[in-house]
């Protein structure tokens, strides 16, 4: 491959690539391998009469301690919940378990009589009304956030993918920066807040973003740069660590991975599949261009937000701007793209199947498209509600599958 045959590969739109004066490496199929998933969602209490929320996570936790130990644990706020896989090695593993563990939490909150619901933000509940979980580091959270903090009613879906090497993970961050808005795009679930239809596709996004240290972050020359970033932020008082840093993409603080949090939480669970393994594939397809001395122009975050804004407002059916030939591009056809670039990667990883379900999110939209058009229908938020539920349950059986969670470390 030639530099120019490098640019012409893929579209303006992506990352432009071009050739190091450095010969070209066959990447081993055994390089995939360090690629483990890791995927945490956040769930909504919901009472199914009065459909609103209902602060009731600690009467959950008990047992749902005994049954997922770790892989359970309570938010912020009080009716919400969190689950998360252990650590999976394809996205095979990843899809039943966190299939399974769907199915245990709504059989948790059944019991209760309660139901769960997968939306980035609840169509009417109101913020005021939602109790603080009792948890020293909330209370801190709270102090130092104040009103920002006791109104962050939004529930999001957060992947870890595995990178062995902490120099590598930077770069690899620096050059996806530029894809999160097309990903958000396929995953936004927060129409509507307090009750008002905000006209956004992913509100969630825009309240998340008056957290200090949030949206896309800028690129770092190194890993070496980044930690004196962090440990600026440490000794000068702005945060305890790491995890007060709240990027659309982040190095975990603890963890080889990288911790992708711009999406809302998908409501159905195969949505959530598919976009987990995206994000795999991109940091897949994105090593493999590193390996082969291929490196990428990295645009400013300012650049990137304006395509994030595109995405939080329109969802799929905006355009984001194509920043090579200066115009704008309908965002479906940018994913059709996107899905092309990693396309040579994903049999590698066994995600083809999962990757394929990113054409039916297009085709039929998501979960944002079907709320809007229930209430367009019904004019209920209420029905808004009861249809949530029912697509949080789609394709998640009532038995779990027997010895399918993976452990958590």
């Amino acid at each position: 491959m030639v530099a120019s045959e490098a640019r012409l590969t893929h579209s303006s739109n992506l990352p432009t690539i071009w050739l190091e004066p450095v010969t070209e490496k066959k990447v081993p199929r055994s390089m995939f391998k360090q690629f483990t998933l890791g995927i945490e969602e956040e769930f909504q209490i919901v009472d199914p009469h009065t459909r609103e929320l209902r602060s009731h996570v600690s009467e959950i936790l008990e047992e749902g301690k005994m049954l997922l130990g770790e892989q359970v644990k309570p938010e912020m706020i009080q009716s919400m919940i969190e689950v998360g896989t252990g650590i999976c090695k394809d996205i095979k593993e990843a899809r039943t378990d966190i299939i399974n563990l769907r199915a245990i939490l709504s059989g948790l909150v059944r019991k209760k009589g309660l139901e769960i619901v997968a939306a980035g933000t609840h169509p009417f509940s109101h913020w005021q009304d939602q109790k603080i979980f009792e948890n020293a580091r909330y209370e801190m959270i709270v102090e130092e956030n104040q009103m920002i903090a006791r109104s962050l009613l939004t529930f999001g879906l957060h992947v870890h993918v595995g990178v062995a090497k902490p120099e590598r993970a930077i770069h690899i961050m620096n050059a996806v920066r530029y894809m999160l808005p097309h990903v958000l795009a396929l995953s936004t679930s927060s129409p509507f807040w307090l009750g008002i239809h905000t006209g956004l596709k992913s509100y969630r996004s825009e309240v998340f973003s008056r957290m200090p240290r949030t949206g896309i972050p800028d690129h770092f020359e190194s890993d070496s740069s980044f930690q004196r970033y962090v440990r600026l932020l440490v000794e000068t008082g702005c945060v305890d660590d790491g995890k007060k840093i709240y990027w659309d993409v982040r190095p975990h603080p603890f963890f080889p991975t990288l911790e992708f949090r711009i999406c809302d939480i998908p409501t159905r669970v195969d949505d959530t599949i598919a976009i987990a393994a995206l994000f795999q594939a991109l940091v897949a397809k994105v090593n493999k261009l590193l390996e082969q001395n291929l490196t990428f122009r990295l645009h400013h975050k300012m650049l990137i937000e304006e395509n994030k804004w595109r995405a939080v407002r329109y969802g799929l059916d905006g355009k984001m701007i194509d920043f090579g030939k200066g115009k704008e591009v309908p965002i479906r056809d940018l994913i059709h793209e996107l899905l092309e670039f990693v396309d040579d990667v994903i049999d590698d990883l066994g995600s083809r199947e999962e990757i394929g379900h990113i054409y039916t999110i297009l085709e039929r939209g998501t979960s944002a498209d079907e709320q809007l058009q229930v209430w367009r229908d019904t004019g209920d938020f209420k029905a808004v509600v009861d249809r949530l539920i029912e697509m949080t349950m789609e394709n998640v059986p009532c038995e779990v599958i027997p010895g399918a969670l993976t452990a958590v470390p």
